[in-house]
């Protein structure tokens, strides 16, 4: 009698709902025997759109994407609000936070990223345990979401560290919903680790436009506090202080990776694993997503001579997350090749802000000077109107896109990314793709790529020909189509085109 492989999740976000989502038939069939084990309260949903709930675009339930009763009803074991102490790897135990114990016969780590807390006077220096006072929040989760809310209902002053796509994104909804938001950044513009200096200033010109204020250049050395604890204002080394009713620290994240440390797995900046998504040295032990670090033994390995630290974008996470579940799944039905390997995509990652109002893309190297004399094939295409807010560079090397930068002009950058993506050669006339943003083209529909396969979604991968199909089946919503499709679950930044699409399918006169 064979009894069902025992698969231990630890951690229960969007990376794991993925890859549970795709091991679900192998728990229907009794095949394997399923627990998974997250700390939050609530099972899975997107994190990327926390920001969204805290102003009240959306609700937690309209960005959940896993449903634990669900699973429950399936046979799988769900333990939320739990914590795990410890992994013994010489007895296949998960020790749980309430000393009960979990065995496995293979773990997966899906342990996430934390929030970055800097260190200032007034918040706890210890990153991994740290005590935020009362006013202090870092957006990752939805009792974060319920603390914006509070302010941003009242419309009242948010000041938000760190000039990332997530601090930038979170800071324009708040604006639009009327709150008074700032901005403090190290750089001289937002975002100054990755744009390049043009693309930048017309940036910071188009968030100003929309009622973001910037304090930038700046370096945050301390609190402001009431007599009871509670945060009243950032201060800076200049002396300058930022008033405010909370302070959102949108620092970055860094792997959970303590788990596993301290498990003795080998970590860098992520738990090391190979291109079986295995652990080093133990051949039990997966991990995927953010707390997941691709890099093999092998030191000839030319899929491992970059950077391989987690990209923190949840595209690649969901990615590996399904080929895992694939793996596992072709190993219990006895169809493993033994020869799967898992390679990271070898392109840079893009990174893309979608706001109501400013769209910006980045994307490879921008530094290049386009005024200077290239050796090596090298060229740049400019264009920039800042009145209008809207800028665009293009890198080539023999023609190829190298590198881009687009802001204000959304239809450009959509393409300009599929052109990256594809490595294909641009046209002579670079201007010809500014045009897509032109007055005739803003006429048109914002879809007006009719190719079925040209991805819509980029986070999940979907197909404007799935898109599509999910409307002839009646998916009348964005709502409706993303859990049909997974269409929209990630950074949500194709959601209008989605809407365009539903829109234009059920404007098709009737056929008789």
């Amino acid at each position: 009698m064979s009894f069902p492989e025992r698969v231990v999740v630890v951690g229960f976000g969007p990376v794991a709902a993925r890859f549970i989502d795709v091991l679900e038939p192998s728990v229907v069939s009794g095949a394997l025997q399923l627990t998974v084990i997250g700390s939050e309260a609530d099972a899975a949903y997107n994190r990327v759109l926390v920001a969204d709930v805290g102003v009240g675009r959306t609700s937690p339930s309209a960005i959940g994407l896993s449903d634990a009763d669900h699973l429950a009803s399936l046979g799988a074991e769900v333990l939320l609000g739990t914590g795990v102490r410890r992994i013994d790897r010489a007895r296949r135990q998960v020790l749980l936070e309430d000393g009960a114990v979990r065995p496995y016969d293979r773990l997966v780590l899906a342990t996430g990223a934390r929030p970055v807390i800097p260190y200032l006077a007034g918040l706890n220096p210890d990153p991994l345990h740290p005590t935020l006072p009362d006013g202090v929040t870092a957006l990752r989760d939805l009792a974060d979401a319920r603390v914006l809310r509070a302010v941003v209902e009242r419309r009242g002053d948010v000041v938000i560290l760190g000039g990332g796509i997530l601090g930038l994104e979170a800071a324009l909804a708040a604006a639009e919903e009327g709150a008074r938001v700032t901005v403090v950044h190290h750089g001289d513009y937002p975002l100054a680790r990755n744009i390049d200096d043009g693309g930048g200033l017309v940036l910071a010109s188009a968030l100003r436009s929309l009622g973001v204020r910037l304090v930038s250049g700046a370096k945050a050395v301390g609190l402001e506090q009431s007599g009871g604890g509670a945060f009243t204002g950032l201060r800076l080394d200049d002396g300058r202080l930022v008033s405010g009713d909370l302070l959102v620290l949108s620092c970055g994240v860094r792997p959970r990776v303590e788990l596993a440390e301290g498990a003795g797995l080998p970590v860098s900046s992520g738990i090391l694993v190979d291109h079986s998504l295995r652990a080093h040295h133990d051949e039990h032990i997966y991990a995927i997503g953010d707390c997941a670090e691709v890099r093999c033994a092998s030191p000839s390995c030319g899929n491992c001579s970059g950077n391989t630290a987690p990209s923190g974008l949840i595209g690649p996470g969901w990615k590996q997350a399904e080929w895992l579940a694939e793996s596992f799944a072709a190993d219990l039905a006895g169809a493993s090749s033994g020869a799967q390997r898992y390679v990271e995509a070898a392109l840079p990652p893009v990174l893309m802000l979608k706001a109501r109002g400013l769209d910006a893309v980045v994307a490879g190297e921008v530094s290049a000077d386009p005024w200077a004399a290239h050796e090596d094939g090298t060229a740049v295409a400019l264009w920039a109107d800042p009145q209008q807010g809207s800028y665009a560079k293009m890198v080539t090397r023999n023609g190829v896109l190298q590198g881009l930068v687009c802001v204000g002009m959304p239809r450009a950058g959509a393409e300009l990314v599929l052109l990256f993506e594809s490595g294909a050669v641009l046209p002579p006339d670079r201007s010809s793709l500014l045009r897509l943003d032109g007055a005739e083209a803003s006429a048109s529909s914002a879809s007006s790529v009719t190719d079925p396969a040209a991805v819509v979604c980029r986070c999940a991968g979907v197909s404007r020909g799935s898109i599509e199909q999910a409307a002839v089946v009646g998916c009348s919503s964005v709502a409706e189509v993303s859990a049909s499709t997974r269409a929209g679950t990630g950074c949500g930044g194709c959601h209008a085109d989605i809407r365009t699409i539903i829109e234009q399918h059920f404007q098709q006169p009737a056929s008789v």
